[in-house]
């Protein structure tokens, strides 16, 4: 597994620098630095209290935390967290559940992946090559 030097700030005193539960695990647990409460329908930014030097040519992507989502309904918003980004790191959850959610203050409310970047130039054609799947979208390979 590759392993990359990440700098990190604590830009409260309540933050807790990222860790990862498991040493196979993908994803690093970020953590609340507030109590927030989100109820259903509505979205919140939830702090963390972090900043980060994330080397140039990776990216930092924002997901859910399983059992946040599948138990309680909550989906994290977005989560791209650029190489040149230096701000606090604040992570977007809509409640689609069916009750109100607090975060109290150390809880874990998101995971962070590391993942390379890959660039392109971008050339513009009159048409595409054909593939078997062609145009075929939502729904065309089957249940």
């Amino acid at each position: 597994m590759k392993k990359l030097k990440i700098q990190v700030q604590k830009l409260h005193e309540a933050a807790k620098v990222p860790e990862f539960a498991h040493s196979d695990d993908a994803g690093m647990d970020l953590c609340s630095t507030e109590g927030v409460t989100i109820s259903p329908g509505e979205y919140k930014a939830v702090p963390t209290g972090l900043a980060m030097a994330i080397p140039e040519g990776y990216v930092g992507l924002i997901w859910d935390k399983s059992g946040n989502a599948i138990k309680r309904g909550l989906k994290v918003l977005g989560g791209v967290i650029d190489a040149g980004y230096r701000g606090e790191i604040k992570v977007g959850i809509i409640n689609h559940g069916t009750e109100a959610h607090t975060f109290d203050v150390g809880d874990k409310v998101a995971q962070m992946l590391l993942q390379e970047v890959a660039h392109a130039d971008f050339e513009e054609v009159e048409s595409l090559d054909e593939t078997e799947r062609g145009e075929g979208g939502f729904g065309s390979t089957g249940k």
